[in-house]
C-alpha cells in the first residue's frame, strides 16, 4: 500500500488552505500548473547542484500536486481535462526531478535512466489498469505520495551529508531505489491487474 491510499484521510491538514484558496478564486488547475514550474525549477536546481532550493521546490510540487485534487472536490467540479492534465504534469514533474538530479552529478547516468524506467512503468500501470477496464490501481510499494517524500528526506539528507554513502550522494541512492522498487511495484500492479481480467 503506497501514501497515495492516505491521501482521502489527510483532508483535515489542508481544508484550510482549501478553503482560502476557494475564497480568493484559486482554481485547481492553478495549482495543477504551479505543480509544473516548481518541478521544473527544482530539476534546474538539481543540474546546478543546489540541493537546498531543488528539495524546497519538491515540497512545493507535493503540496501544489495535493492542492489541486482537493480543491476539485470541494468545488465540485472534478473533470476528465483536470485529471488528464494532473497526469501529464505529474510525468513532466518526475522526468524534470529525476533528470536534474543525475544530470546534476548526483548519480551516473544510467541509474537515472534506470528510475526513470521504474517510475514510469508504475505510473503507466496504474492508469492502463484503468484503460482495460479494472479501474485506477495505485497498490503496490512505490507510488507517487511516497517518491515525493522520500525525495525530500533524500535532498535533506544530501544538505547535511554531502558525501553521501560510499561515493553516491543520498538523492543518487534515491534514484537507485527508485529504479529498483519501482519496477518491482510495476510487476506488482501488472500481476494484480492480469488476476483481475477474465
Amino acid at each position: 500500500m503506497t501514501l497515495d491510499n492516505f491521501r482521502p484521510h489527510l483532508k483535515w491538514i489542508y481544508r484550510p488552505f482549501v478553503n482560502l484558496s476557494i475564497k480568493i478564486g484559486i482554481k485547481p488547475d492553478h495549482f495543477t500548473i504551479a505543480s509544473f514550474f516548481v518541478a521544473l525549477f527544482a530539476g534546474i536546481a538539481f543540474y546546478f547542484g543546489e540541493v537546498v532550493p531543488g528539495t524546497f521546490f519538491i515540497m512545493c510540487n507535493a503540496a501544489f500536486d495535493s492542492m489541486d485534487g482537493a480543491v476539485a472536490r470541494a468545488m465540485n467540479i472534478q473533470s476528465k481535462k483536470g485529471d488528464f492534465l494532473d497526469h501529464v504534469v505529474d510525468r513532466y514533474a518526475d522526468i524534470f526531478i529525476i533528470t536534474g538530479i543525475f544530470a546534476g552529478g548526483f548519480a551516473p547516468w544510467p541509474i537515472g535512466v534506470f528510475a526513470l524506467t521504474g517510475v514510469f512503468m508504475v505510473s503507466y500501470l496504474g492508469t492502463q489498469a484503468q484503460a482495460v477496464g479494472v479501474g485506477r490501481y495505485y497498490g503496490g510499494i512505490l507510488g507517487r505520495a511516497d517518491r515525493l517524500l522520500l525525495l525530500i528526506i533524500a535532498g535533506l539528507l544530501t544538505i547535511v551529508f554531502p558525501a553521501g554513502v560510499y561515493g553516491l550522494p543520498f538523492l543518487g541512492w534515491l534514484l537507485v531505489i527508485f529504479g529498483l522498487i519501482g519496477n518491482l511495484t510495476a510487476i506488482q500492479r501488472f500481476i494484480f491487474v492480469w488476476n483481475e481480467l477474465k
